[in-house]
């Protein structure tokens, strides 16, 4: 007999940011955050659970590495 589990896709590990925190991580206000969701300005993804707003670390960090330019000049 095979047994499924309900795991999710991501990784336990990865924190959830509040607003204010994804703005800190970023250097931006929690309000640019909440202009950028409501044009759909930059594929930024959040979870929406009722009114509270949440971001995945690994999510910020993968949206700062899509952003970076000029990182193929860098050389160790």
């Amino acid at each position: 007999m095979k047994t499924t589990t309900n795991a999710p896709s991501f990784a336990v590990t990865d924190r959830m940011l509040t607003e204010a925190e994804a703005a800190d991580v970023l250097g931006i206000r929690p309000q640019t955050l909440s202009v950028w969701r409501c044009c759909k300005r930059y594929a930024l993804p959040y979870i929406k659970c009722g009114r509270l707003v949440r971001y995945r670390m690994s999510d910020v960090q993968r949206f700062i590495e899509s952003r970076t330019h000029g990182a193929e000049l860098v050389t160790a």
